[in-house]
């Protein structure tokens, strides 16, 4: 996907049915202002377009303190097409587009940039120089500027409002289910099976390393599962942090041992679903300690799944 810097905007020729933000996590929130914005540009016979933003914001002002992200680039304009969506385009969010003006950006950008004919925006979006733009702005000039507007309510499940903040909350917490429950799907990470140094292998429990390209908002040990190496989910465990036993990381690295599988798979793409977490990281003080607590983290693993199966099979 090319991001596009607001200095090189094309004209937009072919009218929009427009969603914008940062849409971290699609969560069920996301993918109900995708539905709608499906089904109203099918009504009015425009293109539907999700307009979202690399950098994040938070991330452009705030740099490393920024929250960590749930969702990456890539898997985003995936499940995104997948729900119907034509068009994904990326803005470069940079110091010229920060300090653009909030009626200049909806001039600039979602008129003659993209089009729009209708916007669809959720209820507390904010946009522009300063956060000035809000949505009594937005359709203020849509009278002026030839587009309709709407405000997406919050989604509530359980009485809490879905967001990207409180599914991070959910994950530093270490409550997956919930998480899982706010975004319509367990938790996962993507990432590509790279070479370690095989310590996992000469104790007994070989891993798959997938080093992250962004920090994760989650760590500890979990029960997983893994799609890509066959035609099902394998189970596993993982470890999901900075391995502070054995050669301590500066960055977060994800180390799998699948049970019962043998193959080797370097270089290929697998995502890793989080199920349960079993404990934190901790520091042990040598490996027999380690190799220990790594069979009991595989005893409980196993006996997550085989209660998982006797529920499935009772229901």
């Amino acid at each position: 996907m090319k991001r596009i810097a607001i200095d090189h905007l094309p004209v937009g020729t072919v009218g929009t049915a427009l969603t914008l933000g940062n849409f971290d996590g699609v969560h069920r929130g996301h993918q109900a202002m995708l539905e709608q914005l499906v089904r109203e540009a099918g009504e009015r016979g425009l293109v539907p377009t999700v307009l979202t933003f690399e950098p994040y914001p938070r991330e452009f002002f705030e740099g490393v303190s920024a929250p960590p992200r749930l969702t990456s680039l890539t898997r985003k304009y995936l499940w995104m097409k997948q729900m119907g969506v034509d068009q994904v385009r990326v803005l470069r969010f940079n110091a010229a587009l920060a300090a653009l003006p909030a009626a200049d950006f909806v001039r600039r950008v979602l008129v003659q940039g993209f089009s729009a004919r209708w916007v669809l925006v959720g209820d507390d979006f904010r946009f522009g120089n300063r956060r000035q733009g809000d949505f009594s702005l937005l359709r203020e000039m849509g009278r002026t500027l030839g587009f309709e507007c709407a405000a997406m309510q919050s989604v509530r499940i359980g009485g809490e409002r879905v967001s990207s903040s409180a599914i991070r909350a959910c994950l530093d917490a270490g409550d997956l289910t919930r998480a899982a429950a706010l975004l319509g799907r367990h938790f996962s990470l993507v990432g590509r099976v790279g070479y370690g140094h095989q310590l996992g292998r000469t104790l007994g429990f070989p891993t798959l390393n997938l080093a992250l390209r962004h920090r994760p908002p989650l760590a500890g040990v979990f029960v997983v599962e893994v799609c890509g190496p066959a035609p099902h989910p394998l189970s596993g465990v993982a470890s999901l942090g900075h391995r502070p036993t054995v050669n301590p990381l500066d960055a977060p690295l994800l180390e799998v041992h699948l049970f019962d599988f043998g193959q080797t798979i370097y270089g290929q793409r697998v995502e890793v679903r989080f199920l349960h977490k079993l404990r934190d990281e901790r520091h042990f003080s040598n490996t027999d300690q380690l190799v220990a607590q790594m069979q009991a983290d595989a005893a409980a693993a196993r006996a997550y799944f085989a209660q998982q199966s006797l529920i499935q099979d009772a229901s």
